[in-house]
């Protein structure tokens, strides 16, 4: 004899505490916490798509800038020279170090990168009232890439580096320092906007 487990799209496992939970119906804008750490689960009343699209399209737009522009300026003995996002990648495969350059690359270019392609795949056709292709898949895929995406601890690394050579260079941040901290920024605040329970329902 076997029985099927209906599956239940308002139940709800706490991210912080893991605590399974049932969502109360919607009532009106409200945010719904965890009853045991108090973490928000959810907030009622906001559209589920249109703000993690604009996130997601704005850290496309962050990131490109990113490795377009210069990400730092020296200035040392009158000679003044600029670095560029991938350029340290570059150098870490000259040196010799080819584990340590992948590793690099693929939690601060692929893993970022990676992370904001499936945002746009799972919410740009849901704007359009579509199912996303592979959403299943793709969902797992996006909750799954995201501790991967190191950029802060890059930028903090950064900024260890600059306050060490702060007196033997002048060093000043160009447009991609800028264009990065916002989009440490954006994704973060985009993770946060990711409900996998809204997206279920709004698929089915």
């Amino acid at each position: 004899m076997s029985s099927v487990i209906p599956h239940h799209h308002d139940l709800v496992a706490c991210h912080e505490c893991d605590l399974l939970q049932r969502l109360p119906p919607e009532h009106g804008p409200a945010r719904v916490r965890c009853v045991r750490c108090g973490c928000v689960l959810h907030s009622h009343g906001r559209d589920p798509v249109a703000l993690p699209l604009a996130l997601g399209l704005s850290a496309l737009v962050l990131f490109v800038l990113s490795l377009s522009f210069p990400l730092l300026h020296f200035s040392l003995q009158g000679q003044l020279d600029s670095t560029h996002l991938i350029a340290g990648i570059r150098e870490l495969f000259a040196q010799g170090m080819p584990v340590l350059a992948v590793v690099v690359a693929f939690t601060i270019v692929i893993a970022p990168a990676v992370h904001i392609l499936l945002l746009i795949h799972l919410y740009l056709p849901l704007a359009f009232g579509r199912r996303p292709p592979a959403f299943a898949a793709t969902l797992r895929l996006a909750q799954a890439i995201v501790p991967w995406s190191m950029l802060e601890i890059f930028l903090l690394g950064i900024l260890v580096a600059t306050v060490k050579l702060a007196e033997q260079a002048s060093i000043q941040p160009g447009p991609a320092a800028w264009a990065l901290a916002a989009l440490v920024l954006v994704l973060a605040t985009a993770s946060t906007q990711v409900h996998p329970h809204r997206l279920w329902d709004r698929v089915a």
